[in-house]
């Protein structure tokens, strides 16, 4: 029997036009698996700017409001992602100060919640409303949207301050047109069994039911979105 000999040459063209077509086919392979998947292109990130009861200042992690709300708007059908960036003891200014670092999550919506250490610590209610002005600008020059929660000054501060702190983000939701929740602890501020030991920070119970009343206005927030 005659034994059929292939040329050299033949033979490394053979060989290479194959580890060609291999890297070629890795190279795809690799291509794909890195690819973003449909539902996390689909996932909304929402950053929610706050304090201490942003941060989930007493409670784990899992019991911060942010988680929670996120947990309540998936469950509402909303692929959803809320990002936390709550510092506890942060005020209006120290908020301006790091939305730029922030804005690296490239949130589509902000819930602006601060204020309240400017109003614990006297804070002259024109400065919080001018440094909540120049975030919501900020904000939404960098093109995301922005709901406002309003908070409530100490009415041990006589009646001359309270009206014009707790006026503040009225003004400031119709001056840049943004929905507003007039009252962040609304149903659970002086609520003894909803509140920690300290009487500001909510519990995990009064985290649920915040949320509760939360999520139907952040939902109505993001149907709003264009």
């Amino acid at each position: 029997m005659r034994t059929l000999r292939m040329p050299y040459g033949a033979i490394t063209a053979w060989f290479n036009g194959r580890m060609v077509a291999a890297c070629v086919a890795l190279v795809l392979l690799l291509g794909i698996a890195t690819l973003p998947s449909t539902s996390r292109a689909q996932t909304l990130r929402i950053a929610m700017l706050g304090d201490s009861i942003t941060a989930g200042y007493g409670l784990k992690p899992q019991e911060a409001l942010p988680v929670k709300l996120e947990a309540a708007l998936k469950a509402a059908g909303r692929d959803i992602a809320v990002v936390n960036h709550g510092v506890s003891g942060d005020t209006t200014a120290g908020g301006l100060a790091r939305l730029d670092w922030m804005m690296g999550d490239k949130p589509r919506l902000v819930l602006v919640a601060l204020g309240g250490n400017d109003a614990l610590r006297g804070t002259d209610p024109a400065e919080t409303e001018r440094n909540l002005d120049a975030i919501i600008a900020k904000l939404k020059a960098e093109g995301a949207a922005v709901m406002l929660f309003g908070m409530a000054a100490p009415r041990n501060y006589g009646p001359e301050y309270t009206k014009a702190f707790d006026g503040l983000y009225p003004r400031l939701a119709e001056k840049h047109k943004i929905p507003l929740y007039p009252f962040l602890l609304d149903g659970v501020a002086m609520e003894r069994e909803l509140n920690q030991a300290d009487g500001i920070h909510p519990n995990v119970k009064g985290v649920d039911i915040l949320v509760t009343r939360i999520a139907p206005a952040v939902l109505k927030a993001l149907d709003a979105l264009k």
